[in-house]
């Protein structure tokens, strides 16, 4: 039976022999009929500068939004994304421009500039599940200018707590394991969970440390990501509740500009069970971004704080992007950027995204 003449058929036809289409005199690229891989999109998109996404389809714009950003990036990332966001920016009222794609440590990456940044549609993105990591922001650091990035060490430059190996070499790891989680979720003060922790260790060999940081696993990612920062310039420390003896070793192999840790008292060749001097909680690791910042010279906005833990959080909080990797949720929740999917290499699309900014999709 043939297909009645109508206008929405005509637009029908129209999506399947050609993406490129024409409604009410204005030209649209229905999201449907984009290819699955990004780097086909050029291509087809080059006949305008920039496209706002709107629900279902992309328009044809002069003018690029930059009053917000969005960062969407990993593997299968495609047009059912966009998709799923569009709606989400409608119902908030906003407009937003894609940017041309870029390819990042080898994880797609897509750019959209908004004309505004919605503490809204923050909420709403962290309260979906979502197969990549996508973050909206106020604003987005670049390895364009000189930076600064402070990181947490335990499970965030490398994969174990190193206090949870120590106890459990020496023979207290169930008791030291638990007031770490809860310290960690912000159920415990971190000062006094820290001293009770270490209080269990009294007796144990000094040597027990240099077996831990033998078989001290780094984050995926971290080499790359400090080779790209130190690259474009920029100034790379630890600030960690942890021990110096794991982060001195970290800045000996990596080449770190700085680190603050917590030095465990030792008297002949064993662990007195105390902290020596002043503990690094969650007020110096930010006091560290932020003197650290002034003595690089380096602007606030071109700052960046990680971690996983509630006492990164305000280390965070005064950076110009904080970002939780594998964090407890009530770290996800406050942090402005998540990466949930990726390891360290998301730091790296964090902050090359915005150079897309500057691409449009007629010039390539």
């Amino acid at each position: 039976m043939a297909l009645a003449c109508t206008k929405s058929n005509t637009l029908l036809w129209a999506s399947i022999v050609n993406p490129l289409i024409t409604k009410e005199g204005v030209s649209l690229m229905l999201l449907s009929r984009l290819p699955p891989l990004l780097s086909d999109w050029p291509a087809l998109l080059s006949g305008a500068p920039c496209w706002q996404l709107n629900v279902d389809a992309l328009q044809p714009t002069e003018t690029p939004q930059a009053g917000g950003w969005l960062v969407l990036f990993g593997k299968g990332l495609g047009a059912s994304h966009l998709a799923r966001l569009s709606p989400l920016l409608a119902a908030q009222g906003l407009a937003a421009t894609l940017y041309p794609p870029s390819e990042v440590a080898g994880v797609p990456l897509l750019l959209l500039g908004c004309d505004r940044f919605s503490p809204a549609l923050v909420a709403e993105l962290k309260s979906g599940v979502w197969e990549i990591d996508l973050c909206h922001l106020p604003a987005l650091p670049t390895l364009s200018e000189p930076g600064l990035l402070v990181m947490d060490m335990d499970s965030t430059a490398i994969r174990i707590e190193c206090i949870d190996e120590i106890a459990r070499l020496a023979g207290v790891g169930e008791q030291v394991a638990a007031v770490t989680a809860a310290a960690m979720q912000g159920k415990l003060e971190f000062s006094d969970s820290l001293r009770n922790r270490v209080a269990l260790l009294a007796g144990a060999p000094v040597t027990i440390l240099d077996q831990v940081a033998a078989n001290m696993p780094w984050m995926p990612g971290l080499q790359l990501m400090v080779d790209t920062l130190k690259g474009a310039g920029w100034k790379v420390a630890i600030a960690s509740g942890g021990f110096t003896r794991f982060a001195g070793q970290l800045q000996r192999e990596l080449g770190l500009d700085a680190i603050f840790a917590n030095e465990l008292a030792v008297e002949g060749g064993q662990l007195t069970g105390k902290v020596s001097g002043r503990i690094v909680d969650a007020s110096v690791k930010a006091e560290v971004l932020q003197q650290l910042a002034q003595e690089y010279g380096i602007a606030a906005a071109q700052t960046v704080a990680i971690g996983d833990g509630a006492n990164d959080l305000k280390m965070m909080s005064v950076a110009g992007l904080g970002i939780a990797i594998h964090a407890k949720p009530l770290v996800r929740a406050q942090a402005a950027a998540t990466l949930n999917h990726h390891d360290l290499e998301g730091v790296i699309c964090l902050l090359a995204a915005r150079a897309c900014s500057e691409r449009r999709w007629d010039q390539r």
